[in-house]
């Protein structure tokens, strides 16, 4: 598929962009549907945040026209929106003339089993932990070595996602997916103020169980309490939401919170 740099088509990147020298950026991955970025506010909104986290410049009217116009261009697919700091020298210190590069990417829409979505799925139980940084807690920056570790743990069929926990067993997010529970009505998730990422359909759901009247729980999860959830569900922003029906020896129903905001997501996303 196309590929864009600042602007423009194309398929190389300097051997001098910090993104690829220290992980120095951020992305999101975004849904394209009838040529049009899905929850691209809420996108734009995270990706700003991030930038002020990292000291960046962000021109937001620039990524927005660009973003669209490759959109429009992708049609249907995940667009890969890339933001790294630029070209740098040796060294840590950001360079004090740092102009971002900005890395648009289109591949088609991934084609995940029904299944998935009907009948629920199995989480793995990755040992990698994730660390602890308040600093980079929330964002989608580049380093997502600790994601690539938790995944290589499986390659069976049985397990479609797995579970992440912080250096605490503290229960945070699925590798590539956030984690919902639902006990007695109320919508629990993880609180990400440490760790993980705080991904644009987790915040919408949450917005969406507050206009249902559902109570909403962002706190620290142990992992104990698993074992009580009445339901259980993995989100993101290309696939909506999948059911989780398993979890080692634990076992969850396909329950009607989880139903009801999967036809929202499916309607968000168009799917």
């Amino acid at each position: 598929m196309s590929s864009w740099i600042d602007g423009r088509p194309a398929d190389a990147l300097s051997v001098k962009d910090r993104g690829l020298a220290y992980g120095d950026g951020l992305f999101e991955t975004i849904a394209v549907r009838s040529g049009w970025p899905s929850l691209f506010e809420r996108h734009l909104q995270r990706l700003e945040l991030g930038c002020q986290r990292l000291g960046m410049a962000f021109d937001r009217e620039q990524v927005v026209d660009e973003s669209s116009r490759f959109a429009g261009q992708l049609g249907e697919g995940v667009m890969k929106l890339i933001l790294t700091r630029g070209d740098g020298q040796r060294g840590y210190a950001p360079p004090a003339d740092a102009q971002p590069c900005r890395i648009l990417q289109g591949s088609p829409t991934p084609t995940y089993p029904p299944a998935h979505a009907e009948d629920g799925v199995r989480l793995f139980a990755c040992r990698t932990r994730l660390a602890q940084q308040p600093l980079l807690a929330g964002l989608k920056h580049l380093n997502r070595l600790e994601q690539v570790l938790a995944r290589g743990e499986w390659q069976d069929g049985e397990h479609a996602e797995g579970l992440m926990c912080d250096t605490d067993d503290r229960v945070i997010e699925a590798v590539y997916s956030n984690l919902f529970l639902v006990r007695e009505g109320r919508l629990l998730t993880a609180d990400l103020s440490r760790c993980g990422v705080a991904g644009v359909m987790r915040a919408e759901l949450l917005d969406q169980a507050d206009k249902l009247g559902v109570v909403t729980d962002i706190r620290d999860l142990a992992l104990s309490e698993l074992a009580s959830a009445d339901e259980v569900f993995v989100c993101n922003s290309v696939y909506g939401i999948w059911p989780v029906i398993g979890h080692e020896r634990l076992s969850w129903p396909v329950g009607p919170l989880t139903r009801k905001l999967q036809g929202i997501a499916r309607a968000l996303l168009d799917i």
